[in-house]
């Protein structure tokens, strides 16, 4: 078995949470052979990557509007899809223990969006990034994964896990961590990506509040996503065809040229034998067996 079927093998059946780290790797791993040819033939990548990165000019946006969505699958650094990837597979495997995998994507994409839209929204109110707007960009799944973080530590906060050194912790109290590290670094060399934390761990938060209560915010997504996807899988409409009723001198005279039809076939069999017949001719006299 090659490498590439194993792979493939791997990616349809494991979990989505699975899958998901698949597409980022992939991609991070296409982005980066990509750099490497740009490097050899002397041509810069950034331009490229800025097309798939989230701006935080809104003017911006509005001529990029898809980077709100590929943003979340972009990185170019080992460390940061490393640690992402790794966070994503330990508390997606949490996750799936109580809701399933459309809830799982559904909130990896709205949890990744809501962080996008609060980096947004911070960059364009706030003085301190007013320097900054016009090329401050947003990129990797972190706002994405702090989302089902929150949301499962906030949906089941007494469940615990073990961390090293530490023991066993509450999932609460880690979150909680992890928030307020985001919340103090907002105005440090990597300010939108905490910012962007935030707002993906506000939308996990409210996720797991609103569910807690019978509303599942990831329907919505979800939903377009299906039409998305199966717009062009659609079945065909059905046509109807009225056919004009026959009268009965019409249907007595096409009887009877099949049957003047059918007499001379069979004199011709009688005459030259079956071999002389034509392909319509074998056909005709076929149907009329039956």
């Amino acid at each position: 078995m090659d490498i590439f079927t194993k792979i493939r093998q791997t990616f349809n059946q494991g979990t989505l949470a699975t899958q998901i780290i698949y597409i980022n790797v992939g991609i991070f791993i296409l982005f980066g052979l990509i750099n490497v040819m740009c490097v050899l033939f002397q041509v810069r990548s950034v331009d490229f990557i800025e097309y798939l990165q989230m701006p935080s000019s809104y003017r911006l946006f509005i001529r990029r509007p898809w980077t709100v969505i590929s943003y979340m699958f972009l990185h170019v650094e080992f460390l940061h899809i490393l640690f992402n990837m790794l966070w994503l597979y330990w508390f997606g495997r949490i996750f799936l223990l109580y809701f399933n995998a459309r809830q799982l994507g559904g909130l990896y994409i709205t949890g990744g969006i809501f962080g996008a839209v609060f980096f947004l929204i911070a960059y364009n109110i706030f003085p301190y990034f007013r320097n900054v707007v016009g090329v401050g960009f947003l990129m990797g799944a972190s706002a994405s994964v702090m989302a089902i973080v929150f949301a499962i530590s906030f949906y089941r906060k007494n469940h615990e896990i073990n961390l090293l050194f530490f023991g066993r912790v509450k999932l609460i109290y880690l979150a909680l961590f992890v928030f307020a590290i985001d919340l103090l670094s907002v105005v440090s060399a990597n300010s939108g990506g905490h910012i962007a934390h935030i707002g993906g761990a506000l939308f996990g938060i409210l996720f797991a509040m609103q569910y807690q209560k019978g509303v599942d915010l990831t329907v919505f997504i979800n939903r377009l996503i299906d039409r998305l996807v199966n717009w062009k899988k659609r079945p065909a409409r059905m046509k109807v065809i009225y056919k004009k009723q026959e009268s009965d001198a019409a249907y007595n005279m096409r009887k009877r040229k099949e049957m003047d039809t059918l007499d001379d076939i069979l004199d011709k069999l009688k005459q030259s034998g079956y071999q002389s017949l034509s392909s319509e001719e074998k056909k005709t006299l076929f149907n009329a067996s039956k």
